[in-house]
């Protein structure tokens, strides 16, 4: 984790997933909508849920659930889209709840915990400890590898070629 996350304060847009709280940085969410009717695109990965129609914009949604490895949840009322900014791209990433806007202090951030190595802690940012919960930090840039973000920003999904960088 930088020094420049733990001097600042922080403002997140915090959610559920998998009955964990996530954060992300609100200068990388552009809207949280409910959930829509998403269009699947054959030969896609896993964690490709598919397309949506975003005032007349066609952007991919990714299955946090999925890309993280997670167990498949139930989709109820209260399942959200976040359209996010991750390498410069707009993607719908799909969570269980968004639960609130967090301002949290710099000094409240804990680096990632040294049990956690390998490509799980690339997308980690840290922890913030608040009074009765831990939320996990995650670096939405480096949710999807560059191979991944490519695919998708060019349509190789349509085609089957996101398979190939994955």
């Amino acid at each position: 984790m930088e020094q420049a996350v733990r001097a600042k304060e922080l403002q997140l847009v915090v959610f559920q997933l998998a009955n964990e709280t996530y954060g992300v940085d609100i200068a990388k969410v552009s809207e949280i909508r409910e959930l829509q009717k998403i269009t699947r695109v054959p030969r896609c990965p896993d964690f490709i849920e598919g397309i949506i129609n975003l005032r007349g914009r066609v952007i991919p949604v990714v299955d946090l659930r999925t890309r993280f490895g997670l167990p498949a949840g139930e989709r109820t009322a209260n399942t959200r889209i976040v359209v996010v900014e991750i390498g410069g791209h707009t993607i719908g990433v799909i969570v269980d709840e968004v639960l609130e806007v967090l301002s949290v202090a710099g000094d409240a951030v804990e680096p990632t915990p040294p049990v956690i190595t390998g490509l799980e802690a690339d997308y980690l940012l840290g922890v913030a400890k608040l009074d009765d919960r831990l939320v996990i930090l995650l670096e939405l840039d480096r949710v999807l590898s560059r191979n991944e973000q490519s695919a998708l920003m060019e349509g190789a999904y349509a085609n089957g070629a996101l398979d190939k960088a994955v």
